[in-house]
């Protein structure tokens, strides 16, 4: 769906315009999706260990997010920061189920190149 999204943003857009290098720019987009459909979206939630992008409550469940923009590749960090940062911790004791979910654009190609997810049980 989210292949289809940014596929759907005109080249033109980004000519001579350096947005697509900016992390922000991808997560603002990301944010807009979920933000119009009305649902709990909680950009940068602090924790102790940091910011997480996006934190995202549905239908009784959790959804966190990072972002990262790599050159053309995928290279796994955005899944691996959230676990490594412990940024679910905070979640847990809701007892709700929690989707980590790593998303990668690329900054040469402006599109979605990796998109991980892993679940886990709240406590």
């Amino acid at each position: 769906m989210f292949t289809a999204f940014f596929a759907g943003i005109p080249a033109d857009w980004h000519r001579r315009n350096p947005i697509a290098n900016y992390e922000g720019y991808c997560a603002s987009v990301f944010y807009a999706y979920f933000a119009a459909l009305g649902l709990d979206v909680v950009p940068e939630e602090a924790s102790h260990a940091g910011r997480l992008d996006m934190a995202v409550r549905f239908n009784g469940q959790v959804y966190l997010f990072e972002f990262k923009v790599v050159e053309i590749e995928p290279e796994g960090r955005a899944l691996e920061q959230i676990k490594d940062r412990g940024y679910a911790d905070k979640y847990r004791l809701a007892g709700q189920p929690i989707h980590l979910i790593g998303v990668e654009f690329s900054r040469e190609q402006r599109r979605v190149v990796g998109f991980e997810v892993e679940s886990i049980a709240g406590a």
